[in-house]
């Protein structure tokens, strides 16, 4: 046997530094996780509250008319009530058939940690 072979034998043999290599290969991905975990709570959080700013919108064009005047009040009253993060979304008011209806939409920016990707989000509400 030679004496490389010898050498690679008790290199393989060793285990100093196992749990650090462990480590190094575990943490990108458990991070990765995180951050997305994270995101897609903001994400989730951004959608909910464009849906509650529509809606609380098309409630105030039809039972708040001192509040909710025309359209212009009503798309200042949607976007003072989006409480979300990472877009500023734009509201659109129309008198519908079914009754006063806002409609929202944004681009959010859901960021993985090495990627990036652009996620519409819509929201639409009618009140009688």
């Amino acid at each position: 046997m030679s004496a490389m072979a010898r050498n690679i034998r008790s290199l393989l043999r060793h285990e100093k530094g196992a749990t650090a290599l462990e480590f190094a290969i575990l943490s990108p991905v458990f991070i990765l996780i995180v951050v997305g975990g994270v995101n897609l709570g903001l994400l989730l959080f951004a959608a909910g509250s464009l849906h509650f700013a529509v809606e609380d919108a098309a409630r105030c064009a039809s039972v708040r008319t001192t509040v909710c005047t025309n359209a212009t009040t009503t798309q200042s009253y949607a976007s003072s009530h989006y409480y979300g993060v990472a877009m500023t979304p734009t509201f659109a008011y129309t008198a519908a058939s079914c009754g006063k209806s806002v409609t929202g939409s944004g681009t959010f920016a859901f960021n993985v940690g090495i990627a990036n990707y652009s996620v519409p989000l819509s929201a639409a509400a009618c009140f009688p």
